[in-house]
């Protein structure tokens, strides 16, 4: 049986990062603001709740990204599709670049996340909405 090293949640993200594509807040918010891209935030509801969110985007929690993503699934979401231009972004971006590698494992051959996640965003001075 061969045995498998452990890695850290620090080194999977790693890994994921070099395999994906990474773009800077004014990269996301140009590619937002084209109409080209579908922007989801897959970060919890209580999150986006919270802190708001980047106009424009869709909420679809890390833990239903994979259902919603996959036409096969029951679940599948139509704004999911494998050819489409997809950004995601996370709080810091660390979940967004797991969900990034993932959606490659699935078959999506354009989709990047934010770097630094919303929390660049925000630093970054770009517009926040807020919930209603």
């Amino acid at each position: 049986m061969t045995q498998i090293s452990p890695k850290t949640a620090s080194q999977l993200v790693a890994e994921a990062r070099q395999q994906i594509e990474n773009l800077p807040p004014e990269r996301v918010a140009t590619e937002a603001g084209s109409g080209d891209a579908l922007l989801v935030d897959i970060r919890e509801p209580d999150e986006r709740l919270q802190n708001g969110f980047i106009a424009g985007s869709v909420s679809a929690p890390r833990g239903m990204l994979e259902f919603w993503a996959d036409p096969t699934s029951p679940y599948h979401r139509e704004e999911f599709q494998p050819g489409r231009r997809i950004v995601l972004y996370c709080a810091s971006s660390g979940r967004s670049a797991l969900a990034s590698a993932t959606l490659g494992q699935l078959g999506y051959t354009n989709v990047a996340h934010l770097d630094g996640g919303f929390k660049a965003w925000k630093e970054a001075g770009l517009p926040v909405e807020k919930p209603q």
